[in-house]
């Protein structure tokens, strides 16, 4: 492996758009049942909020050493106003659309003993008018910008994808997706999608062997018209499909912590290393490593460019 390009992603400038969400999490003992129903009682002590989502994704960014912009949607909330805090402390430009018919989405994680007891989801899907925002707004930022990301979670943001997609191609510019859903097509015209093993079984069915996995990753390849497909299968590694062929690279051996928002790091460092001018089979390479690190942390996390180092 290449030594990690840390000079050259200084320069990078990455636009990321998608799905914002806040993590919060309630940290507390257990040692107790509730007298009024069969559950443990868990008496707070610590909470925490962090940025999740594409957030998260530029947050990754930004440790990994590049400038990250973020757009998405946010409720005029207080959820919506500590996800503005939290990416201001990181030092992300924020290009945030408020939309006043709706929540944030939010995350809340309750753990005990270190172990997460009950997760607690508030969705709602962006108005017409914050989209229409968010396209416009969106005309005047790609310019100054080396590479697009989208982070899909399936929460709204980017239910007008196709339009980002073409708006990036005339401007020359790349665009890295992480995909949700079954229906790929919307994604057509993008440089590389890196979606997991079960989204990518979801796309394409299930697979017996790995020249059947190659045969259904490079027909879907071409179908969409991408430069490369990644996919990630956890203990088995990572997986590149390119007009090239195959490129595989095995796990990094890690005692396996947490794997929420592992997806999020490994399309940080994609894009932050093809942006500094990698191949993408060599941004897998480091893409690999950071999600090795991840993993072995709790929550949603980050990776920066001196642990890579």
């Amino acid at each position: 492996m290449n030594s990690f390009p840390l000079k050259r992603i200084q320069d990078a400038r990455i636009l990321v758009i998608g799905d914002l969400m806040l993590d919060r999490y309630w940290f507390g003992e257990v040692d107790r049942v509730s007298p009024e129903a069969p559950v443990p009682v868990v008496r707070v002590v610590r909470r925490e909020d962090r940025l999740g989502g594409a957030a998260n994704v530029a947050r990754n960014i930004i440790a990994l050493g590049a400038k990250a912009s973020l757009m998405g949607i946010v409720g005029q909330d207080e959820a919506g106003e500590q996800i503005q805090f939290l990416a201001d402390e990181a030092g992300i430009n924020t290009q945030l659309i408020t939309d006043h018919t709706i929540n944030t989405t939010l995350k809340m994680r309750v753990l005990g003993r270190q172990q997460q007891l009950l997760r607690i989801d508030f969705e709602y899907p962006p108005s017409d008018i914050a989209l229409n925002h968010l396209d416009e707004k969106l005309k005047s930022l790609v310019l100054g910008h080396d590479v697009i990301v989208l982070s899909d979670y399936n929460k709204g943001a980017l239910t007008r994808v196709q339009a980002i997609i073409s708006l990036a191609k005339q401007h020359g510019m790349p665009v890295l997706v992480d995909p949700k859903g079954t229906d790929y097509s919307r994604y057509t015209g993008a440089s590389l999608l890196t979606p997991n093993r079960s989204e990518m079984q979801q796309a394409v069915g299930s697979w017996t062997n790995e020249a059947e996995l190659e045969l259904k990753s490079q027909h879907l390849r071409q179908q969409l018209a991408l430069e490369a497909l990644l996919i990630t299968r956890s203990e088995q590694g990572m997986t590149l499909f390119d007009a090239q062929g195959r490129h595989h690279v095995d796990a990094q051996a890690q005692e396996v912590y947490d794997v929420s928002g592992a997806g999020d790091t490994v399309l940080a460092t994609l894009a932050s290393t093809r942006a500094a001018g990698l191949s993408w089979d060599e941004a897998m390479l480091w893409a690999n490593k950071a999600g090795g690190i991840v993993v072995g942390k709790l929550g949603t996390s980050i990776v920066t460019a001196e642990e890579l180092l």
